[in-house]
């Protein structure tokens, strides 16, 4: 926490991950119109992490093959990545990505109630605990009108959002190891271990892939062009840009900081989902939106006393 870090790197990286990472809901649930899920995430983790541990080894002469790097990225990889993103894109098969998002902004409750070394200096302030109900309460607000809003267009979202509670445990489970275990094999400025979380996550949708016989769907010779330069800007924005920035926050800033990140998610998404999806968006869900952004200043003001 104590690492220096320059104050236009870190505002660079937390607009990559609030506002570049809420866009990507959309993205996805364009990439999935053509291609299907365990590919598409093969596919994009894949082009992400053989480009980035390129750039790490040729361009910055970092170590890429160390045995412990690998190691402890594999498992961030596999319990951050491929669980969290594959349940996200399954999910969109049964849920608007705005209620996604929605649901996925719990990750923030998640990595505070699981954020045992950091127990006593997250809940001994009130602004963080007012931030963690008023969190509940924004994501309460913005599921309610979701219900009625999904229930024709998605007559089995209740699978989407049994997916999803299970996919933000296993990101912030992800996330903690990444920042107390992971990143301990790495130099603070490196960005290998990404690039190996990414490879490893890519290897697991390959095999899911394989198993579900997601080839045999694929005509990528059909593949309409808006999915595939959605799967682009998941690969360069999504992956490259807002998952590396992700991952660099985690070693100099505290955990529950950086996972604002979901609160703010669904604002992005919420209004792309609006703008350019043709989503419904009511009064409830802004009012929901309005609290949670309230509980990120809340608990940001925990850091600043």
């Amino acid at each position: 926490m104590k690492t220096t870090a320059g104050r236009l790197s870190v505002i660079t990286a937390y607009f990559l991950i609030y506002v570049v990472w809420g866009s990507t809901y959309y993205f996805i649930s364009v990439a999935l119109e053509g291609l299907p899920t365990f590919l598409l995430g093969a596919l994009r983790f894949s082009a992400a992490g053989l480009l980035l541990l390129s750039f790490c080894g040729i361009c910055r002469g970092e170590s890429v093959f160390r045995a412990q790097l690998i190691r402890r990225s594999a498992v961030s990889g596999i319990v951050l990545l491929f669980v969290d993103m594959a349940v996200i894109m399954l999910a969109q098969r049964y849920v608007s990505s705005s209620l996604v998002a929605i649901v996925a902004s719990s990750t923030a409750i998640w990595i505070m109630l699981l954020d045992a070394p950091m127990w006593r200096t997250n809940f001994r302030s009130r602004h963080t605990l007012c931030g963690v109900i008023l969190g509940f309460v924004g994501v309460g607000l913005l599921y309610a009108e979701q219900v009625d809003t999904d229930s024709g267009a998605h007559p089995h979202s209740e699978y989407g959002i049994l997916l999803l509670i299970g996919g933000c445990i296993s990101w912030a489970l992800g996330t903690l190891y990444a920042k107390y275990r992971s990143s301990a094999a790495e130099d603070v400025n490196g960005f290998a271990g990404s690039a190996w979380q990414m490879l490893t996550a890519s290897l697991m949708f390959w095999l899911c892939a394989g198993f579900f016989d997601d080839f045999s769907f694929a005509d990528l010779s059909r593949v309409p062009r808006r999915s595939w330069l959605a799967l682009a800007y998941l690969v360069t924005f999504g992956s490259l840009l807002a998952y590396s920035a992700y991952v660099w926050l985690l070693k100099v800033r505290p955990a529950t900081e950086v996972a604002t990140h979901a609160y703010v998610n669904p604002v992005v998404a919420v209004v792309l989902g609006a703008g350019l999806g043709g989503e419904e968006v009511t009064l409830v869900q802004l009012a929901g939106l309005a609290v949670i952004l309230a509980s990120v200043m809340l608990v940001n003001k925990k850091k600043q006393n």
